[in-house]
């Protein structure tokens, strides 16, 4: 895999969100809770076709509010911190280096770069967990597990604890 560049999904390709502008169709009763999980009308949707199906339609705008966004309809949702979760990665070497790939919990793999960085959130209730800024404005909070393997792969050195990938130094601590 080519330095910069983002593993395709497992199961399908992002959606063209940057050419959808629709005006807002009102709110909908979906909440994305801290842990990951959808919730639509207080219950929890469990097929995990449908929450891939709707995190690959989402975004979140200047205004800090997510949407769900199609090209005739934008429905405003709820999230309690991040939308998204790192449940897994993977750490390879390559001739540039280190890479480290993330496995979110809808299946999409990214590669940590400078597109895509590791990043401090500034949650209430989520300080020092690491997460990562992905395509249209979202960003993927480590799970406790996968948070807990990181911490292990990271080292120390001069500018602190952090992680490398694609030739940038991550700093995490």
């Amino acid at each position: 895999m080519a330095t910069g560049t983002t593993p395709q999904s497992r199961n399908f390709d992002s959606p063209p969100l940057h050419l959808w502008n629709p005006e807002l169709s009102g709110d909908i009763d979906i909440t994305i809770k801290r842990d990951g999980q959808w919730v639509h009308e207080g219950t929890i949707i469990e097929r995990q076709s449908l929450v891939r199906l709707f995190a690959s339609i989402l975004r979140r705008e200047d205004d800090g509010e997510y949407y769900l966004v199609t090209p005739a309809e934008k429905w405003r949702l709820k999230v309690d911190a991040l939308p998204l979760l790192v449940t897994d990665f993977e750490i390879a070497e390559s001739a540039g280096g280190q890479e480290l790939t993330v496995t979110l919990n809808t299946d999409r793999r990214y590669l940590i770069d400078a597109a895509h960085p590791l990043y401090l959130p500034r949650l209430e209730g989520m300080e020092d967990i690491p997460a990562v800024q992905i395509d249209h404005g979202l960003g993927a909070v480590f799970s406790r597990a996968a948070w807990y393997r990181l911490v292990n792969a990271c080292e120390e050195n001069d500018s602190g604890i952090g992680i490398s990938s694609c030739g940038t130094y991550f700093k995490l601590g």
